[in-house]
């Protein structure tokens, strides 16, 4: 058992030299239709693919479709940092080819328990370790550079999910040739419907008040994504240990917020805060308390059930409390690359 974590240029040399060659295998046989992973009822030739967070479910979900078997291990809702996985985590794990994690020390229980349970020839694969060079971590509120975690949360930032879903394609096409066209074609759609709706966020964002473009969240959560955008975080209210501010802490911060002058601060749906609400009321801004990290809405198998989904709700919610327009983001139609037959810890 391997775990895959490059970084940097060697990483990309060597996954463009398998895309150009899967894409030339491709092209000699387009016309035939791709077998492995639909060649028996009972799964036999299919790949088993286990996944961390439900962000990256749905993203490998997107590239696999219907010729892997895609199955999530954090429930939603959960705090993946501190996730245990229970002992049936254990089983799924010891019959998966590939467990494809965000890496950046996110789910490091998960991968101990992997690491001690999967097969000899499966292996974890660290999309955000591999997606992002040790240049671009981004240390800060919750991820203090001394306490050595960079912020993993490289899934908010739509950039990343597109490199996420760019390493999945090229490790399955690696692990089932006879799919490579279908996972690799499934990317290209995937970067593409990202980049629609990268205008639609662009242009909810430029309705946004000048100088409001201003985070303070529960959990750190966009960092990537704000210094991709021209946002500003500044601040969370989550300390790395987990544990609520100090009172010196929450003062500075009801300090920090008037100083900003933003009309409002946002909260976590996972992690409830009596503190970030008080923050709120003090510094006179609206708290609201429905952002999602990794909780997908809806239910699986709705469309806002997705990764897509998730940050439509986040980037509307932002938008419209600071005081933009966000019909361009509400007008953006959800839709996917394959039909979403991953499955979801609930």
């Amino acid at each position: 058992m391997a775990i895959l974590a490059l970084k940097g240029s060697v990483v990309w040399i060597s996954r463009l030299a398998t895309w150009l060659a899967l894409g030339i295998a491709a092209s000699g046989c387009a016309s035939q239709p791709a077998t492995a992973g639909s060649d028996s009822e009972d799964g036999a030739g299919r790949l088993a693919v286990a996944t961390t967070v439900a962000p990256i479910t749905s993203i490998v979900g997107s590239i696999a479709g219907d010729r892997a078997d895609v199955a999530g291990i954090v429930p939603e809702g959960t705090n993946s940092h501190t996730f245990e996985p229970p002992p049936s985590v254990a089983e799924l794990l010891s019959s998966v080819d590939v467990v494809y994690v965000n890496g950046l020390q996110l789910e490091e229980p998960t991968k101990e328990l992997a690491a001690g349970t999967m097969q000899e020839e499966a292996e974890i694969v660290e999309l955000g370790t591999m997606a992002l060079p040790e240049s671009d971590y981004i240390y800060d509120f919750s991820f203090p550079r001394e306490g050595g975690k960079p912020n993993p949360h490289l899934w908010t930032d739509p950039r990343y999910a597109v490199e996420y879903a760019r390493l999945a394609a090229a490790d399955l096409a690696e692990r089932d040739p006879a799919n490579a066209d279908y996972y690799l074609a499934n990317a290209e759609q995937f970067s593409a419907l990202v980049d629609d709706f990268d205008a639609a966020m662009r242009a909810a964002f430029a309705t946004i008040p000048e100088g409001n473009k201003k985070l303070l969240t529960y959990h750190d959560s966009f960092p990537y994504f704000a210094e991709h955008y021209g946002w500003e975080v500044i601040g969370a209210i989550q300390p790395a240990d987990f544990d609520e501010p100090t009172p010196q802490e929450v003062g500075d911060l009801i300090e920090q917020v008037r100083a900003a002058d933003v009309p409002a601060i946002f909260g976590s749906e996972v992690f409830p805060s009596p503190v970030l609400e008080q923050i709120g009321k003090e510094a006179g801004v609206e708290y609201v308390d429905v952002l999602r990290d990794d909780d997908l809405p809806g239910e699986p198998g709705d469309a806002e059930h997705s990764w897509l989904g998730l940050m439509r709700f986040d980037y509307v919610t932002m938008t419209e409390a600071l005081g933009g327009d966000a019909s361009a983001l509400e007008d953006f139609e959800l839709r996917s690359v394959v039909p979403d037959e991953a499955e979801y810890p609930q």
